[in-house]
């Protein structure tokens, strides 16, 4: 995620504890969050599905998906 979204989350946190948001900030502030949130996702799953659990033996296997 770029940094000015991640800024501008920050300052849209921050206003709402100053005072009311707008509904257009409010709207915002749903989107960037949406945004930060599928991007983690992505990273998450991908870190996940390169990970490999080694075991007793020192063979590797690679993480399965849960059905």
């Amino acid at each position: 995620m770029i940094q000015e979204k991640l800024d501008r989350i920050n300052a849209l946190a921050r206003l709402s504890g100053e005072r009311a948001l707008t509904e257009e900030e409010k709207a915002e502030r749903a989107e960037l969050r949406r945004e930060y949130i599928a991007e983690w996702r992505r990273g998450a799953i991908q870190v996940l599905e390169n990970t490999y659990i080694v075991d007793e033996h020192g063979v590797k296997h690679k993480l399965k998906k849960k059905q």
